[in-house]
């Protein structure tokens, strides 16, 4: 029973470190560190119990769905499952019915996990990622506006009409190094640049060539945003490097090989994510809902799906096609 117990803290961990595509138990516990951190300083602990609580109904709803046991062990079912926990106490407030509607989010999410892998994953070969966590967390939090014990409260994007346009001025170099560290701790909601600083060092830990991806990815949102003219507030807050962190490591290290030419498509994948979070925070604000990792999941797709380099369908009927045409004339003279 013991080792049991280890075990599921094990994968627990590693499924906390996958949100970041490691494997690493360690790496894990300074995630952990780093919401701790950030509940510390706000005085508010629900997302780091709620991520707890994510990550380890998940992967035990994995074991009793008897789910590929190399996957559970990995972490593989987990991740969404934290990302579920930190993000509902984020934007609902504490009752005994946030921690519920946590629960269920986070074996619901183990379940949409699989679905992904049996159908995207095994039909395209792109990679469920995050996708499950953003169609969890979307139906959760939309859902709370339907029921009396649960109260949305957390800030949902702006109009397009409340975001400030044209060039803003170039921050100073204190509140940069902020941006930067905080455009990584925002995977995880975290709003702390410390928070952000140990995620980063977790990151290194696991992979060098992940955490600098990351630093690279962080870097480019913050130059894009910030030469684009995004809010300022926004940009501050690191709303706009988060998802463009996580296509920097899925595309650049993770699910291409590295080399010169995959850097530069990482590159184009990470700006292209900048210009789909502003996108997407404006077309899911009238639902009342966050995009959280959205930006991210269909940039990546996008950028996955062709990996193999596809020509597209010509533009010109293809021969077959005239062939069957004269078929069907033929046989429209005989009859």
């Amino acid at each position: 029973m013991a080792e049991q117990k280890s075990n599921v803290l094990t994968e627990s961990l590693k499924g906390t470190s996958q949100v970041f595509f490691m494997e690493n138990p360690i790496t894990g516990v300074l995630f952990f560190v780093a919401m701790a951190y950030a509940s510390y300083v706000s005085g508010v602990w629900a997302t780091t119990i709620g991520a707890a609580i994510g990550v380890v109904v998940a992967t035990l709803t994995a074991r009793l769905l008897d789910c590929d046991e190399k996957s559970v062990a990995s972490g593989l079912f987990g991740f969404n499952g934290v990302l579920v926990g930190a993000a509902l106490p984020t934007f609902i407030a504490a009752s005994p019915q946030l921690w519920v509607y946590v629960v269920v989010g986070a074996a619901a999410s183990t379940v949409i996990t699989a679905a992904f892998s049996a159908t995207l994953t095994a039909k395209w070969g792109i990679p469920g990622s995050t996708g499950p966590f953003v169609l969890t967390g979307w139906l959760m939090v939309a859902g709370a506006y339907s029921f009396g014990g649960l109260h949305v409260t957390g800030d949902t994007p702006k109009l397009a009409s409340d975001y400030v346009q044209g060039l803003v001025a170039i921050p100073a170099p204190l509140e940069l190094v902020q941006i930067f560290f905080r455009n990584i701790g925002q995977v995880y909601l975290l709003g702390s640049e410390i928070s952000g600083a140990i995620i980063l060092v977790g990151i290194f830990i696991a992979s060098v060539p992940a955490g600098i991806a990351a630093a690279i990815g962080s870097l480019i949102a913050m130059i894009v945003s910030i030469g684009m003219g995004a809010d300022p507030a926004i940009v501050s807050q690191g709303l706009y490097g988060f998802s463009p962190v996580l296509t920097a490591i899925a595309v650049g290290v993770i699910f291409l090989k590295t080399s010169p030419r995959v850097a530069i498509y990482a590159a184009l994948a990470t700006v292209v994510t900048v210009f789909v979070q502003g996108a997407l925070d404006v077309m899911v604000s009238p639902a009342g809902i966050p995009s959280f990792t959205a930006p991210y999941v269909l940039t990546m797709y996008l950028f996955i799906a062709p990996k193999k380099l596809l020509a597209p369908h010509p533009h010109k009927p293809v021969a077959g096609h005239m062939v069957d045409k004269a078929s069907a004339k033929a046989h429209a003279a005989a009859s």
